[in-house]
This record gives C-alpha cells, sequence and structure tokens, in this order.
C-alpha cells in the first residue's frame, strides 16, 4: 500500500492542481511500480511560510527578501 505525502508551502494551489497532483503520482505509481490505485493514498500538506525555513530564515522573510528584487 504506497503512502505519499506532498509538502507544498501555501501558495494558494487550486483544487483541481491538488486532484492532478493526485492522479498523477497515482498513475506513475501504477505504471511504474504496478501498484494498484485503489491501495495507493496521497496526502498533500500545505505549511505555513512561518512553518518552512530555507536557508536559515522563514519563508515568509525570503518571499518578502524575494518580492523586493
Amino acid at each position: 500500500m504506497p503512502f505519499v505525502n506532498v509538502k507544498l508551502l501555501e501558495s494558494g494551489a487550486t483544487r483541481e492542481q491538488k486532484a492532478q497532483i493526485i492522479e498523477e503520482i497515482t498513475g506513475t505509481l501504477q505504471r511504474v511500480l504496478n501498484k494498484n490505485p485503489e491501495n495507493t493514498h496521497v496526502v498533500i500538506e500545505e505549511i505555513n511560510p512561518d512553518n518552512w525555513g530555507n536557508r536559515g530564515m522563514l519563508m515568509s522573510e525570503l518571499r518578502k527578501e524575494t518580492a523586493k528584487n
């Protein structure tokens, strides 16, 4: 039973985009590993940028910095 956890920064991904991600990951597991889609679970977690760090900074701060440039 495959379980895939996709973690994304909150960025306004639409319901349709999330559905496409789930469909394509499920399809890849079926094609590559012959996994039954009925037993494949995909979870999308959207993380608040204040709870994600990169380069020693909060992503919310990095986004502000990037927007300035």
